[in-house]
């Protein structure tokens, strides 16, 4: 089996043992060797969209937020804008996350896409939190902003964005963040390596593979079967047929990590196996521990402050 590392390798400034100073310069550095180690315990938290139960969400005060609670990761996706700048946004347009409604009162149904502003454009809108109020002093982030924010605090997870590989690639090493940044797609492996053998440096990648869809399972398998070994998987199913605890076993055996998506149940098994489950449990444990059982070492939460406090207690979020 060859261990392929086309996919993002991290420097890490292993020090003597035998002296004081930290092992890595920064908290990202810690969290990306951990992510690096499949052998390592530590369980990565990433948010969606960050703390958008609080604020708005793919925000600055999101991220912060997130960096306050203990989070690894800060999960985000990327839009581009007419005069060609990256912002954070996850829909096409800007009708429900911004006032844009509110603000053109004369034209409420016209549905504005990101790439149809320019960024003074989108900077004049107001991000709005999850139950529709706009925050007036919170606006659209661009990724050089967002990044600048995420700078040696916390990691990022680039999830709408792989088509923007060389602009994003570029704020990256303009920012000296690269080591830092994940980035995931559905591309053939053949294609991801031709694109990344571009660069003498590149951002982390990983593979999403919705197992219970012919598609992902093959995507899948073209892995196994040559032999490529990514830093880690993201998993998605839909129900619990038993073909997530096989692929975990697999990807174990392989020496990669896994990644799941308790943020829906649709994402994770179906009803009972999310983080709104474990919400209501008497134990968050109830839901997270089959996860960590079956060998999870990557979530990503919609409840980061319920995930992580759950993880201390149980000792699987400590970084050393």
């Amino acid at each position: 089996m060859r261990k392929i590392l086309f996919f993002g390798i991290v420097a890490l400034s292993l020090l003597c043992s035998c002296s004081q100073e930290p092992k890595y310069a920064n908290r990202a550095e810690a969290i990306a060797a951990q992510i690096h180690d499949p052998q390592s315990k530590y369980v990565v938290v990433a948010c969606h969209r960050g703390d958008w139960r609080n604020f708005p969400e793919n925000s600055i005060s999101a991220i912060e937020s997130i960096i306050r609670y203990g989070a690894d990761i800060m999960e985000l996706d990327l839009k581009m804008t007419k005069d060609s700048v990256l912002v954070l946004s996850h829909d096409a347009n800007v009708l429900r996350c911004t006032n844009f409604r509110s603000k053109y009162k004369n034209e409420p149904d016209k549905s504005p896409k990101v790439s149809d502003l320019t960024l003074e454009e989108i900077k004049s809108l107001s991000l709005c939190r999850a139950h529709g109020v706009a925050v007036d002093t919170i606006k659209m982030p661009t990724l050089k902003e967002a990044l600048a924010c995420c700078k040696d605090r916390i990691c990022v997870n680039v999830d709408q964005g792989y088509e923007f590989y060389d602009e994003v690639l570029a704020i990256t090493e303009e920012l000296g963040v690269t080591d830092q940044i994940l980035i995931k797609g559905k591309k053939p492996i053949e294609v991801v390596a031709e694109h990344e053998a571009k660069y003498s440096h590149n951002m982390m990648y990983m593979p999403i593979v919705d197992i219970q869809k012919p598609a992902g399972m093959e995507l899948f398998n073209s892995y196994i079967d040559q032999g490529v070994v990514p830093l880690a998987y993201e998993v998605c199913w839909q129900s619990n047929d038993g073909t997530f605890d096989e692929v975990c076993k697999k990807i174990i055996a392989q020496g990669s990590k896994v990644w799941v998506n308790t943020i829906w149940a649709t994402l994770c098994g179906g009803d009972g196996n999310d983080d709104d489950a474990a919400f209501v449990a008497a134990d968050p444990g109830e839901v997270y521990q089959q996860y960590l059982d079956k060998g999870v070492s990557m979530i990503q939460t919609d409840r980061p402050e319920q995930l992580i406090n759950w993880l201390t207690k149980v000792g699987r979020h400590t970084l050393k």
